[in-house]
């Protein structure tokens, strides 16, 4: 009788007990990974740039569908195509890259619909500011990556946002608008 009941609480225990693992940390590659902007040109053409330099790590429980993100920007990495209008980006009343020169995405929470990633709701930082954008993903995968030889996981990722938010109020009183496209192509390398 006395070992049946412990046998009865030791099952009990296990049972009860959920094992969690910890979530892999992946690394940004920086050769896959950019983000970029496109904004309404007074209604004649859309101007777009994007940001070549982007670091951070992702921490992903594939089980669990959870996870957590934080991306740096660096600022003076805009490419335009075109030097004059990069330099115009990065001035005071745009991106102000002297005084502002990293831009920062951090999520600690991934949305799934089923199997599905579908969000990153997080909190973007921007000309000293801090408010919140949820990245809406058009598509994500993990995968053996066969040149890193490790698993990676990326995915393409948008918002529109309303820059004023941020105070890039830059030629709104001119017509030009307030929201701005943005979109960021991410892979990881699990470390």
């Amino acid at each position: 009788m006395k070992f049946t009941t412990i046998c009865l609480l030791a099952a009990t225990l296990a049972l009860g007990t959920t094992v969690h693992a910890e979530p892999a940390v992946y690394k940004i590659d920086p050769h896959h990974t950019y983000a970029t902007f496109a904004i309404d040109h007074f209604g004649a053409s859309v101007n777009r740039a994007r940001f070549d330099e982007v670091s951070g790590s992702v921490r992903f429980d594939k089980a669990a569908k959870a996870g957590a993100v934080d991306i740096t920007i660096q600022v003076a990495s805009v490419y335009s195509g075109s030097k004059p209008f990069d330099e115009h980006l990065q001035a005071p009343d745009l991106f102000n890259a002297a005084k502002h020169p990293t831009m920062r995405f951090v999520s600690e929470r991934l949305v799934f619909e089923g199997d599905k990633l579908t969000e990153v709701p997080g909190q973007l930082s921007l000309l000293g500011q801090t408010h919140p954008v949820t990245l809406k993903a058009s598509q994500f995968n993990c995968y053996p990556n066969p040149m890193a030889k490790v698993e990676a996981c990326g995915g393409d990722f948008e918002a529109v946002i309303d820059r004023t938010q941020w105070g890039m109020n830059a030629f709104v009183d001119r017509g030009m608008p307030k929201n701005v496209r943005i979109t960021a192509t991410i892979e990881a390398f699990k470390q």
